[in-house]
């Protein structure tokens, strides 16, 4: 009796007049359940990656809840009309954020988008690894205990090839994605990598912001604004796809080398 009343995601909660005029409060979800509605993912299968402080990866699972057997959590997704959709979400802990960890900690530039321009001068990273956990390792790992590191350093490693790195560790922990939006998903190296490692076209919309577009969405179903979920896609537009172009091979010892880079990170970590 002390909890809120269930409600669906998209309905008439009550009013404000707060301006003036009595304006419905009629849409309800959570960060990342928003930007799947605004990302348009109504069906089962249908996959989202927002880049912004952290990584959030959302799939559409349907109308049953579906149990990961690969450390991923089990969510809902939004409920309309009394028909719930379920989601498995996979959470990382630092993307974006490990730029401006390089902008205001390390100084290596005064403007995050300098890190586009500083990473891009290079090819590759040359062997140098990033693994961001500075606040442990999210979703497969769950690892609390994880710390930052950098692995692969020469006498040649220049800090371009740390901020290459760590634009490439932000798309290594995101390798299974689709739709992409959030603000680190204006980033075209973090972008074109993350195809490459996936093998994978990806589509970034017009609207980076879907949170607030999924809540947007939301109240415009209940108040009528739009008609049905047909006419929302209507209104989705898209900016940009990223087509893979690495070869698979060089893909996979990429990948591989990460893998290697993670494990030592949680043997480190290790008590």
């Amino acid at each position: 009796c002390m909890l809120p009343e269930v409600k669906n995601s998209s309905e008439v909660y009550g009013y404000t007049d707060k301006f003036g005029s009595k304006i419905p409060i009629a849409g309800i979800a959570g960060d990342q359940q928003a930007a799947l509605f605004g990302q348009l993912c109504f069906d089962e299968g249908d996959v989202k990656n927002t880049y912004g402080t952290g990584n959030f990866i959302l799939m559409n699972t349907g109308n049953k809840p579906a149990a990961s057997r690969n450390g991923l959590i089990t969510t809902i997704a939004s409920s309309i009309d009394g028909n719930v959709n379920y989601a498995l979400e996979g959470s990382v802990f630092v993307g974006g954020a490990v730029i401006q960890w390089l902008r205001d900690e390390m100084r290596f530039f005064s403007s995050a988008k300098d890190a586009d321009y500083l990473g891009s001068k290079l090819m590759s990273s040359d062997g140098v690894y990033f693994v961001p956990s500075f606040t442990g390792m999210g979703a497969p790992h769950w690892d609390m205990y994880a710390r930052g590191a950098v692995y692969g350093l020469t006498r040649g490693t220049t800090r371009e090839h740390i901020i290459r790195a760590a634009l490439e560790g932000i798309a290594f922990q995101s390798m299974d994605v689709i739709k992409v939006d959030g603000g680190a998903s204006a980033s075209c190296p973090i972008m074109q990598f993350q195809a490459d490692i996936t093998g994978k076209r990806l589509i970034k919309p017009v609207i980076a912001e879907t949170t607030a577009l999924g809540a947007a969405f939301l109240a415009g179903l209940a108040v009528g604004f739009w008609k049905d979920k047909d006419e929302l896609k209507s209104s989705w537009v898209l900016e940009k796809t990223y087509e893979p172009k690495m070869d698979k091979k060089a893909a996979e010892k990429l990948i591989k080398g990460w893998n290697k880079a993670v494990l030592c990170t949680k043997i480190f970590a290790e008590k």
